[in-house]
């Protein structure tokens, strides 16, 4: 029932970390862009890098709602975890720290930007709730992938006494 409401809470602030602004980059004093995940994503794409529009929007935006997704499924009550999914869910998680690419990418953007004298950057909540939202999704899949684990082992256990 807790892996649940953590699963709900870290939708939650998926969600809205993916739409909170993260940053404000001024350059130059007077020109000033504020970024949210899905802005950043968007503006990848109309400036045409296609491969940072896909790889950021793949890491940032459909890997997590997918394991979002399969946690859901594999932590409803009388749902018993199939082979398949039990094999998904642990490719997932050995997968789940490259989950965290894209707030690296933020932070290098940050240091890179902090140098240089002619732009800043000022950090907004957003950075903070997505950064959350990772974390709580990252234990919960852990957590999750421990527990079914022990189930499966105790059924195992049962089966054979």
């Amino acid at each position: 029932m807790l892996l649940r409401w953590l699963l709900v809470i870290s939708s939650a602030l998926l969600v809205a970390g993916l739409f909170l602004p993260m940053l404000t980059i001024t350059q130059l004093i007077v020109i000033s862009n504020e970024f949210s995940v899905i802005s950043g994503i968007i503006e990848l794409w109309k400036a045409g890098q296609y491969i940072l529009f896909v790889v950021i929007g793949c890491f940032s935006v459909l890997i997590p709602l997918a394991k979002i997704g399969l946690l859901f499924k594999l932590l409803q009550a009388d749902d018993k975890p199939h082979p398949i999914k039990m094999k998904l869910l642990r490719l997932m998680h050995a997968y789940g720290r490259w989950a965290m690419l894209d707030v690296m990418v933020v932070a290098m953007l940050i240091v890179t930007v902090k140098m240089g004298a002619i732009a800043s950057i000022e950090i907004h909540p957003g950075l903070y709730v997505f950064g959350a939202a990772v974390l709580l999704i990252m234990l919960t899949t852990q957590s999750t992938v421990r527990l079914l684990e022990n189930q499966q082992s105790d059924s195992n256990d049962s089966a054979q006494s």
